[in-house]
């Protein structure tokens, strides 16, 4: 594979607060166009592993980023309480630009919520904050958005829309998707590659070539892991897509 196909190489990493090790050893790359979902456990790592490819935090090994990235952090990192617009919100990213509006436009177009610039950002509900939040990571046209558990407070019509959107823009906008997710069953449908995160890599590879015994060895009860889709519908839904050249609809 030409080094020019991988948008994130990840080479030993390893990160620890004061003497515990947090990651270890995680060694991946990721191609143009990837939909990865990163699975694991509370207390796995994963938002530790985002904090390190966009610098975040200090950390051991190797970490390189091809392309601008857009980040859409957890939604309770944000103060929704604090008064101010969707177009300056979603704008922050581009601060001192003088032709900002058209391209906040643009953006709150593509995630469905023209009309929505001058509403305040506590007036919204979780699903429209979602897709704001989504807005302000592409208004600068990134290669590769990264996302923390995007899903996290958003009912579950909420959250099949926003994995829509994420395969619109993932597939006729050509960006890399890297997201950390609890919704096993969301990303076995969406994405097409899947990383099982417990402090090291347990299992990395295309959704249709990763079995559901493979995330058991770091998830255990898959009861305490979904919230919307029971043992079987992972099952039926792995089976349904071996048999798809896309596994994805």
């Amino acid at each position: 594979m030409e080094n020019n196909d991988l948008v994130i190489i990840v080479a030993n990493l390893s990160v620890k607060y004061e003497e515990i090790r947090v990651l270890e050893n995680i060694n991946f790359n990721v191609k143009k166009k990837e939909f990865v979902g990163i699975i694991g456990p509370n207390g796995a790592g994963k938002s530790t592993l985002v904090k390190a490819l966009l610098g975040m935090i200090p950390y051991e090994g190797q970490v390189i980023i091809n392309g601008k990235v857009g980040y859409v952090p957890q939604l309770s990192s944000f103060n929704r309480e604090f008064p101010i617009t969707v177009y300056d919100f979603v704008r922050l990213p581009l601060m001192g630009e003088k032709n900002w509006k058209e391209k906040v436009d643009f953006a709150l177009e593509k995630v469905g919520l023209n009309g929505f610039g001058k509403r305040l950002v506590r007036t919204l509900s979780g699903g429209e904050y979602q897709r704001v939040a989504l807005a302000r990571a592409i208004v600068g046209k990134p290669d590769i958005i990264i996302l923390d558990e995007p899903e996290s407070g958003v009912d579950e019509m909420g959250k099949a829309k926003f994995y829509d959107l994420l395969y619109e823009l993932n597939e006729k906008l050509g960006i890399t998707i890297l997201m950390i997710s609890h919704d096993i069953g969301m990303v076995f449908e969406k994405c097409t590659t899947v990383m099982c995160l417990n402090k090291t890599l347990h299992c990395h590879g295309p959704t249709n070539k990763i079995k559901p015994e493979d995330a058991k060895k770091i998830f255990g009860d898959f009861d305490i892991w979904i919230r919307s889709h029971s043992h079987y519908e992972i099952e039926h839904s792995h089976n349904h897509h071996a048999d798809d050249k896309d596994v994805r609809r």
